[in-house]
């Protein structure tokens, strides 16, 4: 990936261009069943094929879920490669929510796989979790920095477990708060927004955490996970601009016709983008 613009300024120039929305390429076993597609890799690569093709050339971000790529072993892989190189080739900013945390040796493999454009899965995004303490993350963040890469730590989650951890007190607020502290401190100086972001779910309740962390918010839950319009209006405010709303089956749904999947993302995307646009 040398040579290209920061991930963030990337990120910018792609919503400016194709919308504020970010869809889950997610081939469930349900989601599968519901296009008529066998749970095996043959439906796993038609399935890619038809979200290749109504969303790759539209949509700002491409979120590939890799658990239900994974789950096919290593043919499933090998679909998650080719949809990776194929969406990029179309435009797309891909983000694989894979959610790695570790430590030493094991986050630079990890590293390695995804930013390394030598390696089969080099994409421009990597969701991660921080639990293992936010510096545990540096072989991560070090490399995307030099790879021109994104990274989104999560922070707020909607999921009711989620609350033991991320809104356990801390001397200085919450886990969360640190944590999107610590975000904010991996963008200072660097060109805004900066590319090391947060998940922050957009179907929380309410946030108190300060989401000023000068890098790109993704915002999952928006749809039929119950996310509205008006959620991200409140949650978000005085930095929704930075806000990259995620939705997968609200859209996927559509489908499989890519002509429908493709408007419906479009729609989606507009609504979005008008809302939260300053």
């Amino acid at each position: 990936m040398s040579g290209l613009h920061p991930f963030g300024v990337r990120l910018s120039e792609s919503v400016a261009r194709r919308g504020r929305l970010c869809v889950g390429v997610d081939p469930s076993p349900a989601q599968l069943a519901a296009w008529g597609l066998p749970d095996e890799p043959d439906g796993l690569e038609a399935f890619a094929a038809v979200c290749l093709e109504a969303l790759a050339a539209d949509v700002a971000v491409l979120k590939p879920q890799s658990a239900f790529f994974e789950r096919h072993g290593s043919e499933g892989i090998a679909v998650l490669e080719r949809f990776v190189v194929a969406a990029r080739a179309q435009g797309a900013l891909v983000l694989l929510d894979a959610k790695r945390g570790d430590i030493g040796s094991t986050m630079q493999g990890y590293a390695d796989a995804y930013f390394d454009p030598a390696r089969p899965l080099a994409v421009d995004a990597l969701t991660v979790t921080p639990y293992l303490g936010f510096e545990s993350l540096r072989p991560v963040l070090d490399a995307a920095r030099a790879r021109a890469a994104g990274v989104f730590v999560v922070a707020l989650t909607s999921n009711p477990e989620g609350a033991q951890v991320q809104l356990a007190r801390t001397r200085t607020g919450t886990v969360a708060g640190d944590i999107l502290a610590a975000v904010a401190a991996e963008n200072a100086g660097e060109p805004l927004p900066g590319s090391v972001g947060a998940v922050v779910g957009a179907n929380l309740a309410s946030i108190r955490e300060d989401l000023a962390v000068n890098g790109p918010l993704l915002a999952p839950g928006f749809g039929a996970q119950g996310g509205t319009v008006a959620d991200l209006e409140r949650n978000f405010g005085a930095v929704r601009d930075l806000v990259l709303p995620s939705t997968s089956r609200d859209v996927l749904s559509a489908g499989p016709d890519p002509a429908q999947l493709r408007d419906a993302a479009v729609q989606v995307a507009r609504a979005v983008t008008a809302a939260l646009e300053p």
